[in-house]
């Protein structure tokens, strides 16, 4: 009997159920009132429409994002059904793409050793995920970016920190929030160190872990792999943000990167922050001084780009680059069901040594908290968009607060897991997806 877990039969299944589900989208947009193509979608061709008459992308109202997703999506301008659905195209092969770099890592030395069975079972993971494909299909383009994000890790693990630096300052541009992830791979870049995912510890950081900081240490921290992923990722992203200030002036600065840090987004949010965010919007004029939207930035970016990097970044690459997104995502001012893509892209590298894995009932009582909660502020939020019920309190809001429950007790988990090094544990669980 053949494995089932093999490259032709897990990405034939994986380009397979993106197709199906493209072609369901053009039957859906067609016969029923509720679209199946996100309305992102819109915004995104809307936008490449406006470049492709000599205007700006930023004539879209509610385009927020870099001009080179526009450009990339120009096609979608052109006429005709194929060229309209490009950047769906675009995005769900650029989740398969992802995939095989998950494949690839996981195979690597450097990246955890895997036979090409264990490996295609955690790449299905991202591969094989109804809702990773769902996703892209409706033209999200959150799996374009995976795509950087799971490059940058391939990068940083074959040591080309030249080519991880232009990722980096790539994908910063294109997103803001893989920025979190610089802190991680600067902390983790010592010369002694040749693994990057599960890493063993090396003798002479544990000898020099509590020498005083000094003028030769400091030195000594910014060698030339640190040096060369400043440069590098700092060059692209300053080229690629100063092109598209001198082409689209402030309307770009304003809608890519201020927007976000003012951005109030009270529909479709799973963020605790969900019911303030909504009252500040509805009254501008009762808002205090210290607006909410902005001070939301500090208790995330401090967990994530700050507190988890310097605690974990030089035990296990990959999962802190995981634990980070996912405090980001769960901290966030705006969380919706896109953002889960974030860290979903990462949880491959991380399951292997898992309390999750390792104990099934432990992951079963995860994964059910997880869908329950969301389920339970999806089931208010119905109540309030389609039936005109006021459900914001108690209901939104004790839905929120519980799914952010759920999500702090999870990261608590992993954080453990990737503290520990639980180099056996790994092993056990390699040997068990055989």
């Amino acid at each position: 009997m053949s494995p089932l877990f093999t490259t032709t039969n897990v990405f034939t299944s994986a380009i397979a159920l993106r197709v199906v589900f493209l072609l369901y989208g053009l039957l859906q947009d067609a016969y029923s009132p509720l679209k199946y193509t996100d309305i992102d979608y819109m915004v995104f061709t809307d936008a490449a429409r406006y470049i492709s008459q000599g205007l700006s992308p930023y004539e879209r109202e509610t385009y927020r994002y870099t001009p080179l997703l526009a450009w990339i999506l120009l096609p979608t301008s052109w006429p005709g059904l194929f060229w309209f659905s490009f950047g769906k195209i675009l995005f769900a092969t650029s989740d398969i793409v992802a995939g095989w770099f998950i494949l690839i890592i996981l195979r690597a030395p450097e990246g955890g050793a895997m036979t090409t069975g264990q490996a295609l079972k955690y790449a299905s993971i991202w591969l094989l995920n109804p809702m990773v494909a769902t996703i892209s299909t409706r033209g999200s383009s959150e799996g374009f970016l995976a795509v950087m994000v799971v490059a940058l890790v391939w990068a940083v693990i074959r040591r080309r920190i030249a080519l991880a630096g232009v990722l980096l300052g790539l994908a910063v541009h294109f997103k803001i929030y893989p920025f979190i992830y610089g802190a991680s791979i600067l902390w983790s870049l010592d010369s002694s160190r040749s693994s990057f995912i599960n890493p063993k510890p090396s003798p002479t950081s544990t000898a020099t872990k509590h020498k005083p900081l000094s003028i030769e240490t400091l030195l000594k921290f910014f060698n030339r792999s640190r040096l060369t992923l400043l440069i590098s990722s700092l060059a692209t992203f300053t080229i690629l943000n100063l092109l598209m200030y001198a082409i689209y002036s402030t309307p770009f600065l304003q809608h890519t990167f201020f927007y976000h840090l003012t951005r109030i987004d009270h529909r479709h949010n799973f963020s605790p922050y969900n019911t303030l965010l909504h009252l500040s919007s509805a009254r501008p004029d009762k808002v205090s001084s210290l607006r909410l939207e902005s001070l939301a930035f500090i208790p995330q970016i401090v967990i994530s780009a700050i507190l988890i990097p310097v605690a974990l970044a030089k035990k296990d690459l990959a999962g802190t680059m995981l634990a980070q997104t996912f405090a980001f995502v769960a901290f966030n001012k705006v969380c919706t069901s896109q953002y889960f893509l974030w860290y979903l892209i990462l949880l491959p590298f991380y399951l292997p040594y898992s309390s999750f894995t390792a104990s099934p009932r432990l992951g079963v009582l995860a994964l059910s908290l997880w869908v329950g909660t969301q389920a339970l502020w999806l089931h208010n939020a119905y109540r309030l968009e389609y039936l005109g019920l006021s459900t914001f309190v108690p209901g939104l809001f004790i839905s929120a607060l519980l799914f952010f429950a759920v999500n702090v007790w999870i990261l608590g988990v992993m954080i453990e897991d990737i503290g520990s090094k639980r180099e056996g544990r790994r092993e056990d669980s390699s040997r068990a997806a055989l």
